[in-house]
């Protein structure tokens, strides 16, 4: 008994999905639905493509001495970076890119604009905790050349505590943070800063100077 239902059951199913994929076929859903993922793939190849043709121009343009080319070779670069972008603006790589070319080149304010678009929540997503923490620290970086207020240094320290959380191996994270905190006049922090530093490059001149000069400083300071 139960299995004769079962059949029935079984062929009345596949009677309502073949009609339905017919009633689909005639308005030619599955087809729009075919080409979709198709022009999709095909989209994000092209944005792949893109983004690695300008890192490649991106590595020229930093190698060359000349700096006529060098220009060149940057607005190359930022230029395959916008052609990803318009493909998939969602990957924060190809603005992270951007960002790296037009510092390159001089812009700053718009370098900080292309890396706010890569750290803001629709794009940050697409990147690990250690590109994070790396595309924290070049903003960090190009804000204390942008502005040389307090407000700047402020808003590079909250980005290179996060960077450092995200990556504790980060180095260039470490020692820009010990130059935001001694401009800061934060001795201790700073001296936490170049510490960590130094564990992870021992011979670094830059943190084995900076200790030397706050140690220093605070033993005169306390005598």
């Amino acid at each position: 008994m139960t299995s004769p239902m079962v059949s029935d059951l079984l062929m009345q199913a596949s009677f309502i999905f073949t009609m339905l994929f017919m009633f689909l076929w005639m308005l030619n859903i599955p087809q729009n639905l075919f080409d979709k993922i198709r022009y999709r793939e095909k989209s994000i190849y092209a944005a792949k493509r893109h983004f690695v043709l300008g890192a490649d121009l991106l590595s020229k343009s930093r190698s060359t001495s000349d700096r006529s080319a060098a220009a060149i070779l940057a607005k190359s670069a930022e230029d395959h970076a916008d052609k990803s972008i318009a493909v998939d603006p969602r990957d924060a790589a190809a603005h992270i890119l951007k960002a790296l070319a037009l510092d390159l080149q001089g812009f700053t304010t718009s370098a900080l604009e292309a890396l706010n678009v890569a750290l803001s929540p629709l794009t940050a997503k697409s990147l690990s905790a250690g590109e994070r923490s790396e595309a924290l620290c070049k903003r960090a970086d190009i804000t204390m050349k942008a502005s040389r207020g307090g407000a700047g240094v402020d808003a590079a320290v909250a980005d290179l505590v996060e960077a450092v959380r995200l990556k504790s191996d980060n180095a260039a994270a470490r020692r820009l943070l010990g130059e935001c905190y001694e401009k800061k006049e934060m001795k201790e922090e700073a001296l936490k800063a170049y510490r960590g530093l130094l564990e992870l490059e021992p011979k670094s001149a830059l943190a084995q100077a900076a200790l030397v000069r706050l140690e220093g400083s605070s033993s005169t300071t306390s005598t």
